[in-house]
């Protein structure tokens, strides 16, 4: 089997990591908010996560991709079973990510209005730099998904929802020097 691109492999082992996280809160963090019976925040954050994944693959299919327009489907914000199943369909995708797709220019939808009838740009990119949006959008929602598991007396672990970047200094503080 062929190595996996560094982006990639990083996507996978934060989904992963975003799953089992969930899982390890036995369903309690998926339940509606007692108090207002609405779904659960976390399970909306996790969603969103995912919707992403799901309109970059949608978006590569086309040649450009809009994050805004996303599924949300309500499944996957509210039960377990089905978002982690999700999670598992996006990992699939990205391990038969062609190399030659990685390295491929593509457009992304970029809002430039609060208006409902903004207008929209499609500006170049590529999947290589979307792989690394990804990562770092997913990395700030587990990060608010934390806050809301403390919340709920669940701690996903004191690396759950950091920072790639952060973890490193946390690991060598001494190597990373502070920009001037």
């Amino acid at each position: 089997m062929p190595e996996l691109n560094t982006l990639v492999s990083c996507n996978i082992t934060l989904l992963r990591q975003g799953a089992e996280a969930l899982a390890s809160g036995q369903g309690v963090l998926y339940r509606p908010d007692p108090a207002t019976r609405r779904p659960s925040s976390i399970g909306a954050h996790f969603r969103h996560v995912l919707d992403h994944y799901f309109a970059f693959f949608h978006g590569l299919e086309e040649g450009r991709i809009d994050y805004d327009r996303r599924d949300r489907d309500p499944d996957i914000e509210t039960d377990l079973h089905t978002a982690r199943a999700a999670a598992e369909r996006i990992e699939a995708a990205l391990r038969a990510l062609p190399a030659a797709t990685i390295q491929a220019p593509i457009l992304v939808n970029v809002a430039v209005a609060t208006e409902a009838h903004g207008e929209t740009l499609w500006e170049p990119s590529t999947v290589q730099r979307e792989l690394a949006f990804l990562l770092s959008h997913t990395v700030h929602h587990y990060a608010l998904i934390s806050l809301h598991a403390r919340r709920h007396g669940v701690e996903l672990g004191e690396d759950f929802g950091v920072a790639p970047s952060t973890l490193e200094y946390r690991a060598h503080p001494l190597a990373v020097a502070p920009h001037d």
